[in-house]
């Protein structure tokens, strides 16, 4: 069975709240038989480099080091690591053109943290700030978290963008033996044009579509009335699901601005990993 991501990239500072995303990069690596490519985005400007070029140069120093140091751990667990240093004024977009460098199809970065690259930035930012700026799928990780063992969570609204998302989500699924629940949220209503019968109808339609694969799938809609996130983070607390798979809607930055972002969301507030798949396959 082939791999769901081809190439794989962490983005990482190698600090203790980067530890998830580093376990979970490594294992992916280790278990799709790959190399894994490691971006640390350091921030710099030429005000920076005037003023303290010196504390550039140890902070340079120490992401070397520290990187080594990761480069040897995932060694030892077979995986061969390939790591850059890149140094710009807004590390995010380092994080965006190193995936494209190195033709990665999957950005694996940490949750959150308090310092270095996430320190002015609320979970949610930084996720979009991420996701909005590439055509990578991004896999979000909290620092505890391990790879997914239970079972897969798709959220899903049955839109085009969504369609994606669900075979990324069967894959994975299929992959790792493991069982697989669809949820999509609607306002309760009655009728065969009314929402809550278009959101049953799309997800009998993926559990239909992942049975006929071999999976253990079901689904249902979520009529509470809850906001979208906390329903799907909900579901995925009830069903002990450990991965939750979202998708990504190809919207302009304000348009996502305007609209919120669920899928930044679900990532801030899941205890496990959340992949945001983007709506098309990126392009190498």
């Amino acid at each position: 069975m082939t791999a769901p991501f081809k190439r794989i990239i962490l983005a990482t500072e190698n600090s203790e709240f980067d530890a998830g995303a580093e376990r979970v990069a490594v294992d992916l690596a280790a278990a799709y038989k790959q190399p894994l490519f490691a971006v640390v985005p350091l921030v710099s400007n030429p005000e920076y480099q005037i003023r303290a070029p010196e504390r550039e140069e140890e902070a340079e120093a120490e992401a070397s080091a520290k990187l080594d140091e990761f480069e040897g751990s995932a060694t030892a667990k077979g995986v061969e690591v390939h790591g850059m240093i890149r140094l710009g004024e807004e590390p995010f977009r380092e994080i965006v053109e190193e995936a494209k460098v190195r033709k990665a199809d999957l950005i694996v970065i940490r949750r959150r943290g308090k310092r270095g690259f996430l320190s002015n930035l609320r979970v949610g930012e930084m996720v979009d700030a991420v996701v909005s700026h590439t055509d990578r799928d991004v896999l979000t990780v909290p620092r505890t978290a391990q790879v997914w063992s239970r079972g897969i969570l798709l959220a899903t609204d049955g839109a085009p963008h969504s369609e994606r998302a669900a075979e990324m989500a069967m894959e994975i699924a299929l992959r790792g033996e493991l069982p697989l629940t669809v949820v999509s949220m609607a306002e309760r209503s009655e009728g065969k044009g009314s929402s809550e019968a278009l959101a049953q109808a799309s997800v009998e339609r993926i559990v239909a579509t992942a049975v006929a694969k071999g999976l253990a799938a079901k689904g249902r809609v979520l009529t509470d009335g809850r906001k979208p996130h906390l329903a799907i983070l909900a579901a995925a607390e009830e069903t002990q699901s450990d991965l939750t798979v979202v998708g990504r809607r190809d919207l302009s930055r304000l348009k996502r601005l305007l609209a919120g972002s669920v899928s930044a969301q679900v990532a801030g507030g899941a205890s496990g990993p959340v992949l945001i798949v983007h709506e098309t396959p990126p392009v190498f």
